[in-house]
């Protein structure tokens, strides 16, 4: 009974260190780092505190609020969090680079129970996937990368992995190898072997989704529905069905029951594996493999919301509803679909992939069946902003009735805004005239916080692509737009996300587009496109005078109010120049960066600056008790204990952000 009362204590004063100690220091280390950090202290600590102390009385006895009222008591404590705060700055100095994740909120709010049991889970998982990766030779061949142009090595050990690690570490796999403006071919060779095997889900099984998911009984809503699907993934599997109102056959697309807990569980072991593997890696920090992965886990997070896909095909779909290239898009019944379920209109078609047959019988001419295809996708990136974002042979298909082309699977869709799209108009125009200053206004547009970019040198890097693509027959797609993902980070920038996207959208499509038609040129298409949409924007006025008269009165009438306030502006502004009381005002707080740059340099300064005043005070205090014979002594020494021991939090914390800085940096 005494040591189980001895055993109590323990623990609670170990979650006690643990809590206060992670709030004291904002430590973002792993849960399994912060409890060795406890661990060791208070292993250490009880062991000194016992041999100096303990073990001269009789503690077991004691009452549990007086042991821990004793002074004693309360210096192993100080102590015990102390040095379990310094091992959390050897943690943090050690640890890997941050890549500026940070924990979802959803997972700070869960209970503590369920986060540590979904830690612990996390931990086992993640000891899993890195033994797997050491089985297949992953340190031994990031070693070999080293030393050999050849990474085919690497290839194997990685693309092993990723299919041992199974469900969503194989998607991720797969979705890498449609990158081949980051990978070598031969990495895109082995990830495009990557296959995930995925069982169909039982009958009773569907029957449950649809009557969960289905506003009423599937009876009712359809006359017929064929349990064995026509395709089944990771994400969901798709039934053919016939609607009971109208007759019309459809298809129905289903969400897998166990996809969300399977991203509960594996996306943040992914993440984790991701970083370990660029921690280990300079070519995994090269690729920017972390960023990838990010990428994936929110493009994964929208494509299990089939409210996401519902209104993505809704609005391309209303988006080109104007467009003279006419492409089909299935009506989606939005009143049937909903997050588990989406049901589109059937698609009589077949997969430009393997429909070289059909391109026959229906006499289609490839040549102009891939510019209607690529000419509606210039369309939704460069005019509406709305645009397709996986435009591989399996989303676009022919139309067995009329031969034209019909876009599908709208669960990854990109977002261009205004200025973004005007960006890959000057890029496309750009390339085509072989112009590095209109390359460098399309940077400009299309790169986050380009402040800093030395004009001269960027377009003199921009020359040099333009010459590897100069005097050629058809320019090489992939590669130009890697060179240009690798200017980019050379310059310290990156692209906005959905420009990110919109580029390797391109890459997809051509890849496609080959498909379709071996010899087209994308780039060459591009020029003809831009030349037909100038022309068509000088003959608008005169084709349609009604509209551009009724579009003009409205572009006078936003501007006639600012039009309006320009004399009285212009009288201030004289008097104000007559006065003299103009003056030009220019400081370090104008740019945002600065002023957070100089608010949190300033805020570290004050927080040094308390520390050592907390350790000067003390170290005099000490010093002053020590010729003091009275009682009033042991209140200055502990005084200047307590202002010691905050000095050292202070320190501790404020080495913590530095280090914290310079991985960040």
């Amino acid at each position: 009974m005494i040591y189980a009362k001895l055993i109590v204590q323990i623990i609670l004063i170990s979650l006690f260190i643990y809590y206060v100690s992670g709030k004291l220091m904002g430590s973002q280390i792993n849960f399994m780092k912060r409890i060795l950090s406890v661990f060791i202290s208070i292993v250490f600590t009880f062991f000194v505190y016992w041999y100096a102390y303990l073990r001269n009385i009789d503690f077991l006895s004691e009452d549990f609020v007086y042991s821990f009222m004793d002074v004693s008591t309360i210096i192993w404590i100080g102590s015990m969090l102390l040095i379990s705060m310094l091992l959390y700055l050897f943690f943090e100095l050690f640890g890997p680079m941050d890549n500026g994740e940070r924990k979802s909120s959803t997972m700070r709010q869960r209970p503590f129970l369920l986060r540590l049991r979904s830690q612990w889970r996390g931990q086992k998982r993640m000891r899993q996937v890195i033994q797997i990766a050491a089985k297949n030779g992953i340190s031994r061949a990031l070693k070999y990368t080293k030393h050999r142009d050849n990474d085919y090595e690497m290839a194997i050990a990685f693309r092993d992995t990723l299919e041992q690690a199974g469900g969503i570490f194989i998607k991720f796999g797969q979705v890498l190898s449609t990158r081949k403006d980051l990978f070598s071919p031969v990495f895109i060779r082995e990830l495009e072997k990557l296959q995930q095997n995925v069982e169909p889900l039982q009958e009773s099984d569907v029957k449950k989704i649809l009557d969960k998911s289905l506003p009423c009984s599937m009876e009712d809503i359809f006359s017929y529905l064929d349990m064995i699907p026509l395709a089944s993934a990771s994400i969901g599997q798709v039934h053919k069905a016939v609607l009971k109102e109208n007759n019309q056959q459809v298809v129905v697309k289903l969400l897998r029951p166990d996809v969300k807990s399977m991203i509960r569980d594996d996306l943040n072991i992914l993440l984790e594996f991701v970083r370990w593997l660029t921690d280990k890696s300079s070519w995994a920090e090269r690729l920017g493999l972390c960023e990838l992965a990010l990428g994936f886990a929110d493009n994964l997070k929208e494509e299990v919301n089939f409210e996401i896909e519902k209104r993505n095909a809704v609005q391309v779909k209303n988006a080109l509803k104007n467009s003279k290239y006419e492409v089909k898009i299935p009506y989606v019944y939005t009143d049937l679909s909903n997050k588990n379920i989406i049901i589109f209109e059937h698609a009589y078609g077949q997969s430009v992939a393997n429909g070289d047959t059909l391109f026959k019988t229906l006499n289609i001419d490839r040549e102009e069946f891939a510019q209607t295809v690529l000419y509606s996708f210039f369309d939704q990136m460069l005019y509406s902003g709305i645009f397709h974002a996986d435009p591989h042979p399996g989303n676009i298909f022919i139309d067995k009735t009329d031969g034209l082309p019909i876009l599908l699977d709208f669960g990854a869709v990109g977002r261009l805004a205004e200025p973004q799209q005007e960006g890959m108009k000057i890029f496309l125009m750009g390339i085509q005239h072989n112009d590095a200053n209109m390359l460098y206004d399309a940077v400009t547009l299309l790169v986050e916080d380009h402040d800093h970019i030395d004009r001269v040198k960027m377009e003199q890097a921009l020359s040099q692509i333009l010459l590897r693509i100069s005097y050629v027959e058809r320019i090489p797609t992939d590669e130009l737009i890697q060179a240009f993902f690798k200017l980019v980070r050379e310059f310290g920038l990156s692209f906005y996300p959905s420009v990110g996207i919109a580029m390797r959208s391109i890459i997809t499509l051509e890849g496609t587009l080959k498909l379709i038609q071996p010899k087209f040129d994308i780039f060459a298409e591009a020029k003809e496109y831009s030349s037909d949409y100038l022309t068509s924007l000088l003959k608008k006025p005169f084709k349609e005078p009604k509209v551009t008269k009724e579009r003009i009165e409205e572009e006078f009438a936003l501007l006639l109010p600012a039009l309006r306030k320009i004399p009285r502006r212009v009288d201030k502004l004289v008097q104000k120049v007559e006065s003299g009381k103009i003056i030009l005002h220019h400081d370090i707080f104008s740019d945002k960066n600065n002023a957070q740059f100089v608010t949190h340099l300033f805020s570290r300064f004050i927080l040094l600056f308390v520390g050592i005043t907390f350790g000067i005070i003390s170290v005099s205090l000490l010093a002053i008790a020590q010729f003091i014979e009275t009682a009033y002594a042991v209140y200055l020494n502990t005084a200047a204990f307590v202002g010691l021991f905050l000095c050292a939090v202070l320190l501790v914390r404020l080495s913590i952000q530095a280090i914290r800085l310079m991985k960040r940096h």
